[in-house]
């Protein structure tokens, strides 16, 4: 899929979201009036890029054309909007090629590596976590794997396709559903992120409850590393020592450039549908998702906002009249103030077998007092699942940033981790003056615990020293409360340099130890994407 891309914001750039009066007003009350700032203009980033000229050699694959470049150097994290938004770039790429096989992506990390410079593979650009910033002294070359994009073989016994990485999410789907397969991965990025992109940061769809995170569906695949070419094999299973794949899954660019990977695909299902069931309180709602993520049932998905998060959905979603009435209606079933709002995913070969999934997950959620609503709300998240991302644009240009952090933790942890989180939040804004409006949903849920993924939106601040300050503030706390509260410093997102001063907590100094001799035995010269994972960046 080709579009074309916002320069300084998410996506698409001929889409264009609004908030509705409601969300205006509901913002207003609950942080203060926005007051949006002036965006730096195209031309003058682009004279900041000129202002940089390219350190790289001539190379015919190469481009070191400004707005190249510009488009290059950064994701989607905060600080990479920070530094668009308000004309601050800073460190730009030096180069940008744009490889058309395995061949050129060898040849171009040759050619690095003998001229001295350090490589920054680059999928869809979606990074969250700081992946893309140039770092270090030496020459940067960013390597955009977007015309990489072919199904080069289906074997439909075996059911593993393999793509060459730079493919995006429909058009992989694309290719899949032609010959009747579907892969299943659709994180809220899916229009935009790539197979390899999802690989190398360790992604999870919204509905891996059923097809499995990316680490189940990675079979193999080809790596090019800076000093050779390394071929993963797939099999089914083996007890062939430690798991190489393992390497390659979550190695963040590091390690080298991943060309191919072979993934397990099923059958596309054939009967699909998402319900929305409020439950009276939190406690309510924590209790069922855990008993049916317990129960293994074969959902594709649950998903349960919290109080915060279910009040916020209703009161920015428009349409006054019909959440009143269904308000009224919750209300009469027990599922007032306080209300938790789960989205279940069924799918399934069948329409029986949905039918079958929903009758026994029901049974589970009506124990704890779940409301059903049916499949109205369903569908018009599952309409919206890759759009809602597009609000960040608007919440912008009506003057709030909007951040995000997620972990994951044991059940045990769960309830003290979410509020831990929303404390840290508005502690750290509070500090700036500025109060924060958090929320928080439970997106994948496991037999063993529960990802916890907690939304900040706040007051952008009046230049871009004072929002990065209020950013980095907010960042840093919530950081330090999820390790403090024992939880993973990602879920979902990747480590990138964002989250790298968190990654030993979790690691320790054996594991980290172990980790950076990986990166060693690959890539001795360090050539690659010098700052993610290990912090790095001198």
């Amino acid at each position: 899929m080709t579009t074309e891309r916002r320069w300084n914001g998410w996506g698409d750039a001929s889409v264009h979201e609004e908030l509705k009066p409601e969300a205006r007003a509901f913002l207003a009350q609950a942080i203060g009036e926005g007051q949006p700032p002036s965006d730096a203009t195209f031309a003058a980033a682009l004279a900041q890029v000129d202002a940089q000229p390219s350190r790289l050699p001539p190379h015919p694959l190469v481009d070191t054309r400004a707005e190249t470049r510009l488009r290059a150097s950064f994701g989607q994290s905060m600080h990479d909007w920070l530094r668009l938004r308000f004309g601050v770039l800073g460190r730009v790429t030096d180069g940008v090629a744009f490889p058309s096989s395995s061949a050129e992506v060898r040849a171009l990390l040759t050619w690095a590596r003998e001229q001295g410079v350090q490589v920054l593979p680059s999928g869809g650009a979606t990074s969250v976590a700081g992946h893309l910033t140039p770092v270090g002294a030496a020459p940067v070359l960013t390597l955009n794997m977007g015309r990489m994009m072919r199904l080069l073989d289906l074997d439909p016994v075996a059911q593993l396709a393999r793509f060459e990485a730079g493919v995006a999410g429909p058009d992989l789907e694309a290719q899949l559903r032609a010959h009747g397969f579907t892969l299943g991965h659709f994180p809220q990025s899916f229009e935009l992120s790539t197979l390899g992109g999802w690989v190398v940061t360790r992604s999870s769809g919204q509905q891996s409850a059923r097809y499995g995170r990316i680490e189940q569906l990675f079979a193999g695949g080809t790596l090019q590393t800076p000093e050779r070419e390394w071929t993963l094999p797939t099999f089914p299973a083996s007890a062939a020592g430690p798991d190489l794949r393992e390497w390659v899954l979550g190695s963040e660019g590091r390690i080298g450039v991943l060309t191919e990977a072979s993934v397990r695909v099923t059958r596309a299902p054939v009967a699909e549908r998402f319900v929305g069931i409020f439950f009276p309180d939190w406690a309510s709602g924590l209790a069922a998702v855990r008993r049916l993520g317990q129960a293994r049932l074969g959902l594709s998905m649950l998903r349960l906002a919290n109080p915060a998060e279910t009040f916020t959905t209703l009161q920015m979603a428009g349409h006054a009249g019909a959440i009143r009435w269904l308000e009224r209606y919750l209300s009469l079933n027990g599922a007032g103030e306080g209300k938790c709002l789960l989205f279940a995913g069924f799918t399934g070969a069948s329409a029986g077998a949905v039918r079958s999934m929903q009758r026994a997950a029901a049974a589970i959620w009506q124990e704890h007092g779940g409301v059903s609503t049916g499949t109205v709300l369903g569908r018009k998240w599952a309409q919206r699942r890759f759009a809602n991302v597009y609000l960040r644009n608007a919440l912008w240009d009506a003057g709030y940033a909007v951040d995000t952090m997620e972990t994951a933790c044991d059940w045990p942890r769960v309830d003290a981790m979410v509020h831990a989180l929303e404390t840290a939040g508005r502690g750290a804004l509070a500090r700036h003056g500025e109060r924060t409006h958090c929320y928080t949903h439970l997106s994948h849920v496991y037999a063993q615990g529960s990802s916890v993924y907690s939304t900040f939106v706040y007051r952008i601040g009046a230049d871009y020293d004072s929002a990065l300050a209020r950013w980095q503030s907010l960042k840093t706390a919530v950081g330090d409360a999820i390790v403090a509260q024992g939880g993973t410093i990602t879920h979902q997102h990747g480590v990138g340099k964002d989250h790298a001063r968190w990654l030993a907590a979790e690691k320790g100094a054996t594991g980290m130890s172990a980790i950076a001799a990986m990166v060693r035995e690959f890539d001795p010269q360090g050539v690659m994407a010098r700052g993610n994972l290990l912090g790095d960046i001198e």
